[in-house]
């Protein structure tokens, strides 16, 4: 989500690729690194300043220890070099699309009543939810998220590039506790501290965040009223969502062609819907998107870049809406991507996992869900089979090797 600085909250998790981070000595497990105690008494006098209150702050920082790690996380960024078409397959997957529509299922009536109140499609939210955190998975939630304020702490204490910024969400994430609306043993999240079912950052858990179920008070955990209310109140407010207008539309285009117009403009020019079906908004503006020659194009339409203001990446911006459309009914993209594969179906995932681990490679379950687990599970298989680009993505060359034994 956007922050004050002009970040997103993803672009920041990604910009700290290759940050030099220089800690001051070797330290052990426990150890209190040198600079920490004295950096969080200062702090400590900057947080009362701006009303965080002496008890919050006992609890919250008295005996916070850094969470060290969260700088291997920002150095060290996902090795995994994706093309579109893994990318996508891999986000839009059939765990996904399955499990997207039972979450629907069980949530009609909060999908519906979003849809009226901010006119956000339940599709991009459903999609959100499911790659944000696999629609709130408690064991998302346990096994692959950290307590906050040690990792604020840490980032806001040595990470020397925003430093400020660090702070100003730790800061955050205090007035958070000081309000009664969580606990710091509740406030568990990713390393750059973004939490719950849509991973807000503290800053959006304060100022976009609202009590959609009318519990008493705002919260990213439990029920997903409070994260999916919020959430389209985001992609309205922040990413200027539209009410009744679809993302866009895979396209046929004749030509190299550029530019914004109305979709009755670029019909005129010659561009059609994949599907062969109508443009439904002709007046509507789109732009028109090749992301890889050779292959799909699109019309993307305002709704897109409300998309892209979660997450400044066209790819994940295209991943969640198409994800959407797929939960909700609509089928593949017609024209392949060069080179592509089909995205294996979740019987096919979870035979992968299974021969994986028989083989010795930790895949972290076999549930078809594909995370950075059984990634590094198929690259390591791939580097031993001699497989190559050895990149981490689980296709039906993988899997047929796999079959062979190996």
């Amino acid at each position: 989500m956007r922050q004050h600085d002009s970040l997103t909250r993803r672009a920041l998790l990604r910009t700290g690729a290759g940050a030099a981070v220089l800690l001051a000595a070797p330290l052990t497990a426990t150890a209190v690194p040198a600079g920490f105690e004295a950096w969080r008494e200062s702090f400590r006098t900057r947080a009362l300043a701006k009303g965080i209150s002496p008890a919050t702050w006992k609890r919250a920082m008295a005996d916070v220890e850094p969470d060290l790690s969260v700088f291997k996380e920002l150095r060290n960024q996902p090795e995994f070099k994706e093309e579109l078409w893994q990318y996508i397959n891999r986000r839009v997957s059939d765990w996904r699309i399955i499990n997207g529509k039972i979450a629907l299922k069980e949530n009609a009536a909060l999908f519906a009543r979003i849809e009226k109140d901010f006119g956000v499609e339940r599709g991009t939210l459903l999609a959100l939810w499911g790659v944000e955190s696999a629609y709130g998975d408690p064991l998302v939630q346990k096994n692959h998220m950290r307590p906050v304020f040690p990792a604020l702490a840490a980032l806001a204490w040595n990470e020397p590039r925003r430093k400020a910024y660090w702070e100003a969400e730790l800061i955050n994430a205090l007035k958070i506790v000081d309000r009664g609306w969580s606990t710091p043993e509740e406030m568990r999240g990713s390393w750059a501290g973004a939490m719950g079912h849509t991973q807000w950052m503290p800053e959006v858990w304060l100022n976009v965040g609202f009590d959609y179920d009318g519990d008493g008070k705002i919260s990213p955990f439990g029920r997903p009223d409070d994260a999916l209310g919020s959430t389209a109140r985001y992609l309205v407010n922040r990413g200027h969502y539209r009410r009744g207008e679809h993302w866009g539309y895979e396209v046929r285009a004749p030509g190299s062609m550029s530019g914004s117009r109305t979709y009755a403009a670029w019909q005129a020019a010659g561009v059609r819907r994949a599907d062969g079906e109508a443009f439904p908004q002709p007046n509507a503006s789109a732009q028109l998107w090749s992301p890889v020659a050779g292959g799909p194009s699109f019309l993307l339409g305002p709704n897109f870049y409300s998309v892209k203001s979660y997450n400044p990446a066209m790819s994940y911006a295209l991943a969640i809406c198409h994800l959407g459309d797929r939960i909700l009914g609509r089928p593949p993209f017609i024209q392949p991507f060069p080179g592509s594969e089909r995205a294996l179906t979740l019987a096919e995932v979870q035979e992968m996992q299974r021969r994986l681990t028989q083989a010795g490679f930790d895949t972290g379950g076999t549930d078809g869900r594909v995370g950075n687990d059984t990634m590094k599970a198929i690259r390591d298989f791939q580097v031993k089979a001699g497989i190559q680009p050895a990149d981490g993505y689980g296709g039906l060359k993988v899997l047929a090797k796999l079959r062979q034994g190996g």
